[in-house]
């Protein structure tokens, strides 16, 4: 994890602390939640939460990164205020848009009336849509919301610039109105797929952790808590399978989610194990594309199963 200046402390600092004193806790409270993690992974969202600091999650995608937000807002019991970056997103997407249809409708309405309207009239609280952005620096507590900036690598750097001022100061401005400083700094989960490097300016301002896919034991326990009805030697077999995969050439390589799902439709199906012929009807559970199917059945479905 990096270290990098950070937003004021929450007003509601103490009772943070009495939320989540340590490290286990939190570590017990996301197992509650249905979110199993590491002693890595529950250190860094810990210092996220009590310094307060974003933190950047990157891995590849399905191991949890989002996921991991969620839960946490869970456990925060605050709301989670998630904005989805793509490619093309512009600030105002993401910050805040004036409502030009309802400004418009004032300025006839002023016409009509004969009487005067001021600029200032229409850039105004009544007219402004908040955006995720805005949305979490307004948030009023008394805990902070949770930020969740998904995929971030989507957006180009341009973007990326826009944060900084959130991610540093707890703030936002806005032109027409000035600065908006967040009373209860949210905290602020990035994620990123690692699809382009992202600028070394935005992961100065955060923490940093790498979550990585879970081995057979710990993507078994996980698929159990999701799939409780299932039988043991299933989820440990997909698990297993599923890890396989992972070592073909794939364009898509399964995750913790797909290997949930897989486990879902074999026991929808009455299946305890695996088995040869279910694997190759049921394997578009874990992969998505027709080409990574050629692949993985190519290698045949005993080895998909067992490895032989």
């Amino acid at each position: 994890m990096s270290a990098s200046p950070t937003p004021p402390a929450h007003p509601d600092g103490r009772g943070l602390e009495r939320l989540l004193p340590d490290i286990a806790t939190l570590q017990d409270r996301l197992a509650e939640s249905g979110y199993l993690t590491d002693e890595g992974l529950a250190t860094a969202l810990f210092c996220a939460v009590r310094l307060p600091q974003p933190i950047l999650l990157e891995g590849e995608a399905g191991v949890g990164k989002t996921q991991a937000a969620k839960s946490l807002a869970q456990v925060l019991g605050t709301p989670l205020i998630r904005l989805q970056c793509y490619d093309g997103i512009e600030a105002a997407e993401a910050i805040y848009e004036w409502n030009y249809p309802r400004q418009l409708l004032a300025i006839r309405l002023a016409e009509a009336e004969g009487t005067h309207l001021r600029e200032a009239d229409l850039f105004g609280p009544d007219y402004l849509v908040e955006r995720p952005l805005l949305q979490a620096v307004r948030h009023q507590g008394p805990r902070p919301a949770v930020l969740l900036i998904d995929e971030v690598d989507r957006a180009d750097e341009e973007f990326e610039a826009f944060l900084f001022e959130l991610l540093a100061e707890g703030t936002i401005t806005i032109p027409e109105i000035g600065t908006v400083k967040a009373e209860v700094p949210p905290v602020a989960v990035l994620t990123s797929n690692r699809t382009r490097d992202l600028h070394d300016a935005l992961k100065r301002r955060c923490l940093y952790h790498w979550i990585d896919y879970p081995d057979v034991a710990r993507a078994a326990q996980i698929i159990r808590l999701h799939v409780p009805s299932a039988a043991e030697g299933l989820t440990t077999g997909v698990a297993a399978a599923v890890q396989r995969l992972r070592s073909l050439d794939l364009q898509k390589p399964p995750g913790v989610a797909e290997a949930i799902d897989w486990v879902g439709a074999l026991r929808l199906l009455g299946v305890t194990r695996l088995d040869g012929d279910l694997v190759a009807r049921t394997l578009g559970s874990a992969l998505k594309y027709r080409e990574d199917l050629d692949v993985a059945l190519g290698r045949g479905v005993s080895w998909i199963g067992t490895g032989d």
